[in-house]
C-alpha cells in the first residue's frame, strides 16, 4: 500500500514523560547524567566506549547503565552486540521536568538540586568547547552566542516567550527518518529565558 502521508505533513511529536521523584532520583547523579547526556547526543554506545570518553572504570559505568535503564531513562539496543559487550541507547521519549513538582518535598528536593547544578554545568561545558575548537569561517558566523536585556515581562508574556521559542526550534526540527544534506552538522539550541531581580537600584 502506497504511503499517503503529505511530504509537508508535521512529525508527530515523540512520546512525552512527566518526571516524578523517583525517577528524578534516578537520574540526579553526577556520573548518570554525563552518560544520558552522550547517549543522547552522540547516539548508542557501550560500557566500555563511555568509560573510555569519562575516563571511567567500566564496571562503574556498567552499574549506573543499570540504574538508567531501570528508570526508563535508557534502554538496550537488541540485536546488537554481544552477552558481554552490550550496545545502550537513550530511550525515545522526551522527558518533562516541572520544578513545582519538587521545590516543597523535602525528600527530593536534594535530588532536584543536584539535577539543575549538573545541568548548568552541562550547558556551560557545551558553549565553552563551541568556543575552544576550532571552526571554519562558515561555520563560525553561523553559529550564536546573544542575549538580550531589554525585555520588561510578566509570568505570562515569559512563557509565552518561551512557548514561542520552542515552536520555532521545533519547526526547524527535520524528522527522524529525514536524510541531513551533507554538509550537515549536529546542533545544540540552549535557550535559557528567565527573571531576574533588579540589584543596585538603592
Amino acid at each position: 500500500m502506497p504511503d499517503t502521508t503529505p511530504p509537508d505533513a508535521p512529525v508527530p511529536p515523540r512520546p512525552t514523560r512527566r518526571i516524578d521523584a523517583r525517577s528524578l532520583r534516578g537520574l540526579a547523579h553526577p556520573l548518570r547524567m554525563k552518560i544520558f547526556e552522550l547517549l543522547s547526543l552522540d547516539g548508542p554506545a557501550t560500557a566500555t566506549t563511555l568509560a573510555e570518553r569519562l575516563g571511567e572504570n567500566t564496571g562503574t559505568v556498567s552499574w549506573h547503565l543499570r540504574h538508567l535503564a531501570e528508570h526508563d531513562f535508557i534502554e538496550e539496543e537488541v540485536g546488537r552486540g554481544t552477552k558481554r559487550e552490550r550496545w545502550w541507547r537513550r530511550v525515545d521519549t522526551t522527558n518533562e521536568l516541572n520544578s513545582a513538582d519538587f521545590r516543597d518535598d523535602p525528600d527530593s528536593r536534594g535530588a532536584f538540586g543536584v539535577y539543575l547544578h549538573e545541568l548548568l554545568h552541562q550547558y556551560f561545558n557545551r558553549v565553552t568547547a563551541y568556543v575552544n575548537e576550532d571552526w571554519d569561517t562558515d561555520w563560525r558566523t553561523a553559529g550564536s552566542i546573544a542575549d538580550w536585556r531589554d525585555l520588561r515581562l510578566t509570568p505570562d508574556q515569559l512563557r509565552a516567550l518561551n512557548a514561542e521559542l520552542a515552536a520555532v526550534v521545533a519547526r526547524h526540527t527535520p524528522a527522524p527518518d529525514a536524510e541531513p544534506a551533507p554538509d550537515a552538522l549536529p546542533v545544540v539550541v540552549q535557550l535559557q529565558a528567565f527573571p531576574r531581580r533588579p540589584r543596585g537600584t538603592g
